[in-house]
C-alpha cells in the first residue's frame, strides 16, 4: 500500500530573511515617557485657557473618570474654569435613532463655523449593554466638521448611569466655554429620559423628526413637545420634501394644543435638508430669534440660575448613590442581602432599609 503524501502548512512560516526593526527603541521610550507623564491641573488649565484642545481632552477624560485619585484634580481644573465659562449658548439636539442627527449637526456646525462661531459638539453616545462599550460613532460620521480648525467634537459614552454621564457632560460644558467655544451642542442618544437630563443643560432644545415613518404621532406626545422650543423635520428632499411640508402644517398644528411657555417663546416648525446643506441658516435665525426675545425679557438668566440649582441637587444625589455602593460595609452587606431577597428570607423592601440604616450610623 502507497504511503500518503503529506503536504505542508500553507500557513507554515519559512525561514528567510530577518526583517528589520521598524520601530526604535528610543521612539517607544520617548512614547512611554510621554505616556508616563500626567500634566498638572494647572497645567491643564492654562491651556483650556489658550484654547488648547488636547488639554480640553485630556481635562474631559479626567471629569469622566471614575477613579477617586481624579476626582480632586478634575474640581480643581473645573473650579479654575467656572470664571471663564457661561459664556456660550447651548443648544440640545435629539431625535430617534436614524432621524440623521449626525448628518444635521455637521452641516449645522459647518455654518456656524463659517459665520465665524466656535463650536464644541458633546455628544453622548449609546453604550452596549452586554460589553458596556461606547459605540462612539459621531467623530466617524461628522468628517468634515471634526477637521476644522473651529469646531470640537467629543463623544461620551452613556453608560448605565444616566445621572453620571449628565453630569459630567455639565462639567464638559464648562470647559469648553473655558476654552473659547461659544456655541455649545449637545446631542442626545435619543432614548427614553435622556432628553430631560440634556434639557435640564441647555437654553433650546431642538427636536429633530423625519416625515413618512409613522414619526408624526410620536411627536404629538406631550412631554417631548412640551420641551422643545422648535421642531426641524429632516431629510426634506427628493420624494419626501411633500410629506415634510404635510408633516409641517401637522405640527404646527399640534402645538397650538399646548400651553404657552413661561419664556414667552411661541416654538416654530421648519423643515430641512441635512444632506443637501438645505434649510440650515433659516434653523440658526429661529434660534437667533429666540435667544433676543429670552435675553431680553430676563429668562434666559433665570433658567441658567434654576438650572445652576437643579444640578447642586442632582450632584448631591449622585454622590451619595455612588458613596453609598462603594461603602466597605455596604458592599459586604449587599452581596449578603441581595442572596437572602433572591431565597425570600427577607423582603427587598426590609432589606433596603437595613442597608440604609447600617449606612446613616
Amino acid at each position: 500500500m502507497s504511503q500518503k503524501k503529506i503536504h505542508p502548512s500553507a500557513l507554515k512560516e519559512n525561514d528567510g530573511i530577518e526583517q528589520p526593526e521598524i520601530i526604535s527603541a528610543q521612539v517607544v521610550a520617548t512614547i512611554q515617557q510621554f505616556r508616563r507623564k500626567q500634566p498638572t491641573a494647572q497645567e491643564l488649565i492654562d491651556g483650556i485657557l489658550k484654547g488648547d484642545k488636547t488639554a480640553l481632552s485630556r481635562s474631559i477624560t479626567l471629569i469622566e473618570s471614575t477613579n477617586p485619585e481624579h476626582l480632586d484634580k478634575a474640581n480643581e481644573v473645573i473650579n479654575a474654569c467656572l470664571p471663564f465659562a457661561n459664556k456660550s449658548i447651548r443648544i440640545g439636539i435629539t431625535g430617534v435613532p436614524g432621524v440623521g442627527k449626525s448628518t444635521f449637526i455637521e452641516a449645522f456646525g459647518s455654518y456656524l463655523t463659517s459665520i465665524g462661531k466656535k463650536v464644541a459638539v458633546l455628544a453622548v453616545d449609546p453604550s452596549s449593554s452586554i460589553s458596556h462599550g461606547s459605540i462612539l460613532g459621531d467623530k466617524t460620521r461628522m468628517e468634515e466638521l471634526v477637521k476644522d480648525p473651529n469646531a470640537y467634537i467629543r463623544p461620551s459614552a452613556s453608560g448605565d448611569s444616566l445621572g453620571g454621564v449628565a453630569r459630567k457632560t455639565r462639567e464638559s460644558i464648562i470647559l469648553c466655554e473655558a476654552c473659547g467655544f461659544d456655541t455649545i451642542i449637545i446631542e442626545t442618544v435619543g432614548v427614553g429620559q435622556s432628553e430631560t437630563a440634556v434639557h435640564s443643560m441647555v437654553d433650546f432644545f431642538l427636536l429633530l423628526k423625519i416625515a413618512g415613518a409613522g414619526d408624526e404621532l410620536q411627536g404629538i406626545k406631550r412631554g417631548i413637545m412640551e420641551m422643545a422650543d422648535a421642531i426641524v423635520i429632516n431629510k426634506a428632499d427628493g420624494d419626501n420634501i411633500a410629506k415634510a411640508k404635510l408633516a409641517k402644517t401637522e405640527f404646527n398644528r399640534a402645538l397650538h394644543l399646548f400651553p404657552a411657555k413661561t419664556s414667552g417663546w411661541i416654538p416654530k416648525v421648519t423643515t430641512c435638508s441635512a444632506f443637501e446643506k438645505q434649510g440650515i441658516d433659516s434653523i440658526w435665525e429661529i434660534i437667533s430669534g429666540y435667544f433676543q426675545l429670552v435675553q431680553s425679557n430676563g429668562y434666559f438668566e433665570q433658567k441658567r440660575r434654576e438650572q445652576n440649582q437643579y444640578w447642586m441637587l442632582e450632584t448631591i444625589n449622585e454622590s451619595l448613590k455612588v458613596n453609598f455602593y462603594h461603602h466597605p460595609e455596604i458592599e459586604k452587606l449587599l452581596e449578603e442581602n441581595k442572596k437572602a431577597v433572591q431565597n425570600n428570607e427577607i423582603s427587598p423592601f426590609a432589606a433596603a432599609q437595613l442597608l440604609l440604616k447600617q449606612y446613616f450610623k
